[in-house]
């Protein structure tokens, strides 16, 4: 079963509060995502910290019921 995109948008937000997030369907199949994330954690980050970031609070999703998420990190 596909994660919704309110569900990813929480878990982000549980993780990261604050952020401005907006997620959009890429291929309208509920499985395939693009994630634009603003938050002020990812100040002085490189991207690949500020995606692990993001990744973790999807824990264990990724690759099971969120198969692909296009991330694009912003720093407020």
């Amino acid at each position: 079963m596909p994660m919704p995109a309110h569900e990813i948008e929480a878990a982000i937000l549980a993780a990261l509060p604050g952020a401005e997030i907006e997620i959009t369907d890429l291929a309208g199949d509920g499985d395939h995502y693009a994630a634009r994330v603003v938050a002020k954690q990812f100040a002085g980050l490189p991207r690949v910290k500020q995606h692990q970031l993001v990744y973790n609070a999807l824990g264990g999703r990724m690759g099971g019921v969120l198969h692909a998420l296009k991330l694009t990190t912003i720093a407020a």
